[in-house]
């Protein structure tokens, strides 16, 4: 499937985010009664498994495939999902979720400023003042009046660098690489490397102390994990980053980073619906700065593109 309209791409990404936000909190729940390690194992090889077939569709991209560069990329943006995945679960063990919420959500004006850093691409001023106006947002929604950091910040902090540094990476690879097999080998990356971790972690892979403790057999007929990893594995990890890796055929990495802002929007939506809980006027406040955002982002680029055009055709006509 080609993405022809930055509509639909934007549409698709929403989509994303809303069932990364919406899968919040039953993955919370999982992670009680099995490790990171496995569950991130488990639920990525579903991810790479669900995308196969559509290797069948895209089977001409096969032919003449430059498996070197395509290995090299899997293995790369694989590694900065796992780390990203890995330090945001570790740091939320040390940290409250709303900490952990703000600073992943930092990946929004790292995009574009390590965009500038890395590969010298310029942001337009709409851009720079929706990131802007979207970290103020998060700001308000995750953390409120609130600004107590502690050492577990520090590793969700190495969270949104790796996702931030995932998404621009992403943007560059999908020009000159095949999308599905990149989409599917990054996943089947995170995978090894999650079995590598529970494989060596100082914790049993298939145990996690509770009240009951589980073993292995209790997991595998434990409603919350085998939910959990289907729904996270197949939509919330599958779908979305082929989805993504897609959509970045047409859209600029700031974009996607600005669209997947609106995660925590709807986390909060999700638990206001389904736990009852209360956003607050801050947290209002701070969700309609980041949809805001991602219209003035938006609608500024698309009047700096009209421009653009419109230059062109009349250097054209005076040439």
């Amino acid at each position: 499937m080609l993405i022809r309209s930055s509509r639909t791409a934007t549409l698709m990404l929403l989509l994303v985010s809303f069932i990364w936000g919406a899968e919040f909190v039953l993955i919370d729940l999982a992670i009680e009664d099995i490790p990171t390690h496995t569950f991130n194992a488990i639920r990525f090889l579903l991810a790479a498994l669900s995308l196969t077939p559509l290797i069948w569709f895209k089977r001409h991209q096969l032919k003449g495939i430059r498996w070197k560069p395509l290995l090299s990329a899997s293995a790369l943006l694989g590694f900065l999902l796992f780390t990203g995945f890995y330090t945001q679960t570790e740091g939320m063990h040390y940290t409250s979720v709303s900490n952990a919420g703000f600073i992943t959500g930092l990946n929004v004006p790292l995009v574009p400023l390590l965009g500038f850093l890395l590969f010298r691409k310029r942001a337009s001023l709409a851009v720079w003042a929706g990131v802007i106006i979207a970290t103020t947002g998060l700001y308000l929604l995750t953390m409120g009046d609130k600004l107590q950091f502690n050492h577990g910040d520090l590793l969700v902090l190495v969270c949104a660098f790796s996702f931030a540094v995932h998404i621009l990476l992403t943007g560059r690879f999908v020009d000159s690489l095949p999308v599905v097999p990149l989409s599917i080998l990054q996943l089947l990356s995170v995978a090894i490397y999650s079995t590598i971790g529970a494989a060596t972690s100082a914790d049993p892979a298939f145990y996690h102390p509770g009240s009951p403790p589980l073993n292995w057999q209790d997991l595998a007929i434990n409603p919350t994990v085998i939910c959990a990893a289907l729904i996270a594995g197949i939509m919330g990890t599958g779908y979305a980053y082929w989805a993504q890796s897609a959509c970045q055929q047409i859209l600029e990495s700031h974009k996607v980073a600005l669209i997947f802002a609106t995660e925590p929007v709807i986390a909060y939506l999700s638990a206001w619906l389904f736990l009852n809980e209360k956003l607050g006027t801050l947290g209002m406040i701070g969700a309609g700065l980041i949809i805001a955002a991602m219209l003035i982002s938006e609608l500024g680029d698309r009047k700096r593109k009209v421009k653009l055009e419109l230059l062109d055709q009349t250097t054209a006509v005076a040439d």
